[in-house]
């Protein structure tokens, strides 16, 4: 087992609660109950994946990358990393990881960044943001509801100026995070469909959901 890994349960199809295959650049939101896992699986590799977590019966209460990376100490999401609410508690903790580190500083591309980044011919492209607002919209929210993000294999290491360079990803065809939910929770995805830099390889690609059966919580 590599050091930046951490093996988790064997999990078995029959015990899949539910499997979501997620199309190249497009959006998915379901809900994951208290103790099941949800497994994210890069299926061809150098994909990155936008995730958002919202608890279930309350959705003002949301992932807050400030306080995760606060109470983690570090910059990076992987194996072992306790994902936190804007009410400091507990929504999730990454329990296996195949790939290694995960962003959660760098945020999700938009029509407006994308015109910024690489000039006004990029101004309509699809992006993230309008991705996470077709999915949160179905659940009553808004484009004020959405807020900074995880990166699933999403490679963004911090250069020595401090600043952040988004760069090639390391994921290999079938690498996969498993996140089991602390509460019930509402999960929000965004296949990224950016093709103006190197996290998804310049050629988005599908994705795959799992969600298994329960296990003991860290509550």
């Amino acid at each position: 087992m590599s050091k930046k890994h951490r093996a988790g349960h064997a999990r078995d199809m029959k015990n899949a609660v539910a499997v979501h295959d997620i199309p190249a650049e497009a959006p998915w939101s379901g809900f994951v109950k208290k103790g099941q896992v949800i497994r994210i699986i890069d299926l061809e590799g150098q994909q990155a994946v936008d995730t958002l977590f919202y608890r279930a019966d309350d959705f003002a209460e949301r992932y807050s990358a400030q306080d995760t990376l606060r109470v983690q100490g570090s910059a990076y999401v992987s194996a072992g990393t306790r994902l936190i609410s804007n009410e400091g508690r507990l929504m999730a903790t990454v329990v296996t990881d195949t790939c290694g580190l995960h962003d959660t500083s760098a945020g999700a591309c938009s029509c407006e960044s994308n015109t910024v980044r690489f000039g006004h011919f990029t101004r309509y492209q699809h992006s993230c943001r309008e991705n996470f607002l077709l999915a949160v919209t179905r659940h009553g929210m808004s484009k004020r509801d959405i807020v900074p993000n995880i990166n699933f294999f999403m490679n963004v290491p911090v250069e020595p100026s401090g600043a952040l360079a988004i760069v090639d990803g390391v994921s290999a065809p079938g690498d996969h995070v498993e996140v089991r939910a602390e509460m019930d929770l509402l999960c929000v995805i965004s296949n990224c469909p950016q093709v103006n830099n190197p996290c998804n390889g310049f050629n988005p690609t599908p994705i795959r959901v799992m969600i298994f059966v329960g296990e003991k919580t860290a509550g």
